[in-house]
């Protein structure tokens, strides 16, 4: 009865999106008003994300029955959205009565679809585990159509799409899926495979293929710090991102402070951590410099109470950190475009693999008989690749066809400045949100 209430609420008041270029000088707003309900947030903001928005302001407000915030957005290129298909499709997928993202699935493994078949791997990352993987996929004639692949922490995660080599369409066959997850298991824990390598077949659904990387990281707890000296070098604490979780009594929240570099889909991340670990965020703000981001969400459980206990909020911050470091571009980046063909990715792989290059992260990509990939890549040890051996590495496979585009080494976060926790947000936030009132006021 309360599913059928809460649908019918929504009915009657359906999400309400206004896109407004003229009110800010430098940015497009983009206000969303609707009925609240848990994971609306997440929605939105993925949706932002989808389309490569960089959130540069927000001001969120979900307490009580109604859930309204406000997002300043630009383009990649610092510009206004003009686009008006990027206006439409914010518009239509947000002001749908319907969920804004497709329902999620929380299995870990192989899905066959019509068009390809969808491969979630997770193992303890070494050098050279992305070109075992993919010399199995070309052993087993599949062909790799597109992938993410993250690590962090000593931890590597990927959510490949894979098709027949020789049909071009989804691997169905039960036996030859048994095959391929026993033998990517096998490389997958390797000789010395503390925690168990993870595959197991998934039900059916579709989940953004950011939110399954943030999750099966979590699910193999890769939050929990490992030692520098495992790595292979030393910790630079500057580098990490603060993040801090206190108690406000006066209004019984917990509050999460974020300061890190900026980058895209920043707030995505978070949003994503807090809303997996079941955690509400009833206010917030986001404020972004030139290189610098700082966010402050006042949360609760999701059963109403806020963080209780020291173990519980020393997770929440562990958690928060490891989603902003899992995206974070270590190492130097290499694109690779050249003319798509079985094998080509096992290919590149192994040559990186045989010149001592670890791949800290991957997207792979196809796009008509094109491939399009991102590689970011640092030595054996983690730290900056030689020159001439990227010079060795590109002879070898062509230097037209792969690019060095730049290092993505990260900068340490400023301390903040002479506040106290909450300043920010109760005075900044305060007086934006009256302003954005009287905005909303306007459109009304």
């Amino acid at each position: 009865m309360d599913d059928e209430y809460a649908k019918f609420v929504r009915r009657m008041n359906p999400p309400r999106v206004v896109i407004d270029n003229d009110s800010c000088e430098d940015a497009t707003i983009i206000q969303v008003d609707s009925v609240n309900k848990h994971g609306i947030l997440l929605d939105v903001v993925q949706v932002l994300a989808d389309v490569n928005l960089v959130i540069t302001k927000a001001y969120i407000s979900s307490d009580g029955l109604w859930f309204m915030d406000v997002f300043n957005v630009i383009d990649r290129d610092g510009k206004k959205i003009r686009d008006k298909d990027i206006i439409n499709y914010i518009q239509i997928r947000l002001e749908s009565n319907a969920s804004f993202v497709p329902s999620m699935t929380d299995s870990v493994g192989l899905t066959p679809s019509e068009e390809h078949t969808l491969i979630e791997l997770s193992g303890t990352d070494r050098t050279g585990l992305l070109s075992e993987v993919c010399a199995v996929l070309a052993d087993l004639h599949c062909n790799v159509v597109n992938a993410e692949i993250w690590t962090h922490n000593a931890r590597a995660a990927a959510v490949v799409h894979v098709t027949d080599d020789t049909t071009g369409c989804a691997i169905k066959d039960p036996n030859r899926l048994a095959s391929i997850k026993e033998l990517l298991c096998y490389v997958l824990r390797g000789n010395y495979e503390s925690k168990a390598a993870k595959m197991t077949l998934a039900t059916s659904g579709v989940t953004n293929r950011d939110r399954r990387l943030h999750q099966i990281m979590f699910a193999d707890r890769d939050y929990e710090r490992v030692g520098r000296a495992e790595l292979g070098r030393v910790e630079d604490k500057g580098l990490r991102p603060q993040v801090t979780a206190f108690y406000c009594s006066q209004k019984d929240y917990t509050v999460i402070t974020m300061r890190a570099k900026d980058r895209p889909k920043l707030l995505f991340d978070i949003i994503c951590t807090l809303t997996d670990m079941q955690y509400v965020v009833f206010h917030g703000m986001v404020d972004t410099g030139t290189t610098e981001a700082y966010q402050e969400f006042y949360i609760r459980h999701v059963d109403g109470v806020p963080i209780s206990s020291e173990a519980e909020r020393e997770r929440v911050v562990q958690c928060l950190e490891a989603a902003i470091e899992r995206r974070v571009c270590e190492g130097l980046e290499l694109q690779l475009c050249t003319d798509d063909r079985v094998g080509l990715l096992s290919d590149i792989t192994r040559i990186f693999r045989e010149n001592s290059l670890s791949i800290k992260r991957a997207e792979i990509s196809t796009k008509g008989r094109k491939a399009l990939d991102t590689f970011y890549v640092t030595d054996v040890t983690g730290n900056p690749v030689d020159p001439k051996m990227i010079d060795s590495v590109r002879r070898e496979i062509g230097q037209t066809i792969l690019q060095v585009i730049c290092s993505s080494t990260p900068q340490p976060p400023k301390s903040p400045q002479g506040t106290t926790m909450g300043y920010l947000f109760g005075n900044l936030f305060k007086a934006r949100n009256l302003q954005n009132l009287k905005l909303i006021r306007s459109y009304s």
